[in-house]
């Protein structure tokens, strides 16, 4: 089985397993935002998986060749957690499913537009890789390309985007829970991924900032890339 065919079988598996917690504890299958939002995750999917090269594939499936073991257990049953909090609240409890119709639909447009931007940063960066490190063996350079001319970590800025409109998409204010805790994640694991490339990929450091050292804008700013260039570093 290629390895392109195998993160085909397990993404397929993951938005059915989804698609079933959704439907499954709403109890019911009439919720068109749940189907919009169960077709984004797919569309993403089957486009990160044409677009995306084997290697990057391999890499993030295997990061370095080792098997990523429960090292992303606790994110997934946040996940899990949350799409079953979203069913039950729209379809049984009914505690919190007052989302305006308007709201629901800009969440599930900045949703899908947060995953496309996702793809778009694994897509421009073959380093983008599911843990942090530095990735010597295949070449580890500084990518400035694609978003990352805007931001640092445009996977990070996307993956929180999806994460704060996620549960208003679902049309479930109890279910925004997931926001806060993601922020939370995704703050610390920039952090260390930051001060990994600082340290350990050349190159990085150099990168000019362009805003001042607060916590997010530090993490998220765009690299000046006139000054780059006039460093060879491009």
């Amino acid at each position: 089985m290629t390895i392109r065919l195998r993160a085909s079988v397990q993404s397929l598996v993951f938005v059915v397993m989804q698609a079933a917690t959704l439907f499954g504890s709403a109890g019911r299958t009439d919720i068109v935002e749940f189907w919009v939002y169960v077709a984004i995750l797919a569309a993403v999917s089957a486009l990160s998986l044409t677009l995306l090269d084997p290697d990057l594939i391999q890499e993030r499936m295997r990061p370095g060749g080792r098997r990523v073991g429960l090292r992303f257990l606790p994110v997934i049953i946040v996940m899990f957690v949350h799409w079953t909090v979203a069913g039950l609240d729209r379809g049984r409890l009914h505690l919190s499913d007052t989302v305006p119709p308007g709201l629901e639909a800009v969440a599930l447009a900045l949703f899908a537009l947060a995953w496309i931007v996702f793809v778009w940063a694994m897509y421009v960066n073959r380093f983008f890789s599911s843990i942090p490190r530095i990735q010597s063996e295949r070449g580890h350079a500084v990518i400035t390309t694609g978003p990352y001319r805007f931001v640092r970590h445009p996977g990070y800025t996307a993956a929180l985007l999806a994460a704060v409109t996620s549960g208003l998409a679902l049309g479930s204010w109890i279910s925004t829970f997931i926001a806060p805790i993601a922020l939370v994640g995704l703050v610390w694991r920039t952090m260390v991924e930051d001060r990994m490339l600082q340290s350990d990929l050349p190159g990085y450091a150099e990168i000019p900032m362009r805003r001042p050292a607060r916590p997010l804008s530090r993490l998220h700013a765009a690299p000046d890339l006139a000054a780059i260039r006039r460093e060879g570093t491009l």
